[in-house]
């Protein structure tokens, strides 16, 4: 009994023993539990956010690798097709890019002037009374043909005055009653070939020279011309000591009337270029920028083009197209508006 008694407490310690034992080895289970739910929680977890993650961005560049896709084809306008009716209303002129000569100028203001070698005075050629005059400013004339009748005071015979050259009446000096004497009485002016008087700046002396081509613009813009500095003043005149710069000008169809204001462009030096086209070629797109049409097989295409010097008839072309492109020159405008209208339907 005793030994018994003794053995219960022993019994007890190893109960206790066992279920503390029992007791340390369940959170293992569970952490193991915990951990291995994180575990596939995070692995889900990522492996989810990485597949979306994954699926969007693949998506998104799909997107933007369509939209760069739409954007890249967009990017160049189209062609504009006209039929040749239309190029014909639109008074289009087509011409090759190629080589040209850019003319550095000096621009000059003047006036219109008849050739003062060109013109006669007419006089009696004995004094008497004038009895008639046939003729009056502004009537052209033939070599030869009457413009008055004097009774001479010394033979009292009527003789006739004639027109020493081919030209216009620019004066009338006389009238019938009045006595003829030694002044003239009538000037003609041979308006074949005028001058047109330049007034020129001392600064600008030393770069106009003799013998130099000369653009001539009516200052209404609706005349043009070209001539050569036929002369040029040894001396300065007035406070300002302008100076006179003459041109020659053909004037055969009698378009440059005595008394009209012009501008001129007086060439002082010259520069090759291997590519240009005309000024009137360029034109301003909406996508900014300068470009100029050419007319290919598709129709009529605007390039874009970066541009070089400008002598304000050419301008030279850095790069966007190559020599021998048909490039629309005149009318030009008339294309940007089409193109306009075909940007703004695109738009809606």
């Amino acid at each position: 009994m005793k030994s018994l008694l003794r053995s219960i407490p022993v019994l007890l310690l190893a109960l206790s023993l066992a279920a503390c034992g029992s007791s340390e080895k369940a959170p293992p289970a569970a952490h193991t539990d915990e951990k291995g739910h994180a575990h596939d929680d995070a692995k889900g977890h990522d492996k989810g956010e990485a597949h979306a993650e994954t699926e969007g961005h693949s998506e998104g560049d799909r997107h933007e690798s369509g939209e760069s896709g739409e954007h890249g084809e967009g990017g160049h306008a189209e062609a504009i097709k006209l039929t040749p009716e239309a190029r014909k209303a639109a008074n289009l002129t087509v011409a090759p890019a190629g080589p040209a000569t850019l003319v550095e100028s000096v621009p000059l203001y003047g006036v219109v002037k008849p050739n003062a070698e060109r013109m006669r005075s007419v006089t009696a050629r004995f004094p008497g009374v004038v009895r008639s005059v046939a003729v009056k400013v502004g009537d052209s004339v033939r070599q030869g043909q009457a413009l008055a009748s004097v009774e001479s005071n010394e033979s009292l015979q009527v003789y006739t005055t004639t027109s020493p050259l081919a030209g216009v009446v620019t004066e009338r000096l006389t009238n019938p009653g009045e006595q003829a004497e030694a002044a003239p009485l009538f000037t003609v002016a041979d308006l074949s070939t005028v001058w047109v008087e330049l007034s020129l700046f001392p600064r600008d002396r030393a770069r106009v020279k003799l013998g130099q081509d000369v653009r001539v613009q009516a200052t209404d813009g609706g005349l043009s011309g070209d001539g050569k500095i036929v002369f040029v003043s040894p001396l300065g005149t007035g406070a300002t000591q302008t100076i006179t710069a003459r041109v020659l000008l053909d004037n055969l169809e009698g378009q440059w009337a005595p008394g009209l204001y012009v501008r001129a462009e007086v060439a002082v030096g010259k520069t090759d270029v291997p590519l240009a086209v005309p000024v009137a070629a360029l034109q301003e797109l909406d996508e900014g920028g300068l470009s100029v049409f050419v007319d290919d097989a598709d129709g009529l295409e605007p390039r874009p083009v970066k541009t070089g010097r400008n002598d304000g008839r050419f301008v030279e072309i850095i790069e966007g197209i190559s020599a021998g492109d048909a490039v629309v020159g005149e009318g030009s405008f008339v294309l940007k508006a089409e193109q306009g209208k075909g940007g703004a339907e695109h738009g809606h």
